[in-house]
C-alpha cells in the first residue's frame, strides 16, 4: 500500500480507538471502557501491520500526555499504573487479531479474534493488576468485572468486522 494511504488509515484507526477510549463505565478500581473494542475492531479492519501502529501510535501519544486515555487522562504514569497492564496488552490483542482477520472473515472467525484478542489484553491487564493488589484482588477488580462486557463487546465487535467486510467483499471491492 502506497505511502500517504496507509498513514491516513493508520491515524483514523487510532482516532476511532482515541474516541472510544472516552466510552467509559466507572467502577472502583479500573472502569470498562470502550477502548479494547476499538483495537480489536481497528486490528481486524487493518490487519496486523496497520491495526497493531494505530494501537502503537495511540499509546505513545498517550505517553506522550496528550489526553487520549479513558475519561481524558495521559502520561506514562497511567502505563505504571493499575490499568496499565490492559494497555500493553493491546499492542500483542491488535497484532494477533489482524493476523486471524487475514485468514478469514466469517462472523464465527471473528469471534474467536476477537476473543483471543479480549483473554490477551486481560491476562496482561490482571498480571500487572496482580503486582500492585496481589492476584486475588486483581481477579477481583481486573477480571470478573469485566465478563459481562467483555462478550459484549466480543460480539458486538465481531459483528461489526463482519458486516465491514460484507459490505467490502459485495460492494466497495467490485
Amino acid at each position: 500500500m502506497p505511502f500517504m494511504p496507509a498513514l491516513s488509515l493508520l491515524v483514523v484507526g487510532t482516532i476511532v480507538i482515541i474516541i472510544f477510549a472516552q466510552i467509559t463505565i466507572p467502577l472502583p478500581k479500573i472502569p470498562i471502557t470502550g477502548q479494547s473494542l476499538a483495537v480489536l475492531v481497528v486490528a481486524c479492519i487493518l490487519k496486523e501491520t496497520l491495526g497493531t501502529g494505530a494501537v502503537i501510535l495511540y499509546l505513545l501519544l498517550g505517553m506522550l500526555g496528550f489526553p487520549v486515555f479513558a475519561d481524558g487522562a495521559g502520561g506514562i504514569s497511567k502505563l505504571a499504573g493499575p490499568s496499565g497492564g490492559y494497555l500493553y496488552g493491546f499492542v500483542p490483542a491488535a497484532l494477533v487479531a489482524g493476523i486471524m482477520a487475514n485468514m478469514k472473515h466469517t462472523f464465527e472467525w471473528n469471534v474467536l479474534a476477537m476473543t483471543i484478542g479480549t483473554l490477551i489484553i486481560i491476562i496482561f491487564g490482571v498480571a500487572h493488576l496482580s503486582y500492585h493488589y496481589g492476584f486475588s484482588k486483581a481477579l477481583e477488580y481486573g477480571f470478573y468485572p469485566f465478563i459481562p462486557g467483555a462478550l459484549a463487546k466480543i460480539l458486538l465487535g465481531a459483528g461489526f468486522v463482519s458486516l465491514f467486510y460484507y459490505l467490502w467483499d459485495n460492494y466497495a471491492n467490485k
